[in-house]
């Protein structure tokens, strides 16, 4: 964590690469969140771990987790995918998924997860790093 202390305008994302490192787990937390449509996908091929991604503005052809891409670009956009009775942490988690992990300052999160900015800060910004959510410096 950096040494300059966050402030609600801090932006946040959901840094991948700590999961990788953390988490062993991401892959599970992420399949646990797919539509139905692509649980049965990846029970079908459960060996599909990479696709090629044409980047839409480069054009260029990027190798990326599978799992991960169709999280971001399809999962997360069917309706329900967040609800007023999922728990704070995982709202600004599938917030994220949602907007293509953008990142987005407490204030932002507070208006789309309708919680606290102060209190959604304090969450995210502590010594406990959850879900991956870090600040996008």
């Amino acid at each position: 964590m950096s040494l300059i202390k966050p402030t609600r305008k801090t932006p946040y994302h959901i840094d991948f690469d700590w999961w990788k490192q953390n988490e062993n787990d991401w892959h599970v937390h992420l399949r646990g969140l797919l539509c139905p449509q692509h649980k049965t996908y990846f029970e079908e091929n459960p060996d599909q771990t990479t696709i090629d991604f044409v980047d839409p503005e480069t054009g260029e052809v990027i190798e990326m987790d599978a799992l991960q891409q169709l999280m971001l670009s399809h999962c997360s956009q069917v309706e329900g995918f967040i609800s007023s009775e999922t728990q704070m942490v995982e709202s600004i988690f599938r917030v994220f998924l949602q907007n293509g992990n953008q990142p987005l300052s407490s204030d932002e999160l507070a208006e789309k997860i309708n919680r606290p900015a102060n209190t959604i800060l304090i969450t995210i910004s502590g010594v406990r790093v959850y879900k991956g959510i870090r600040p996008a410096l």
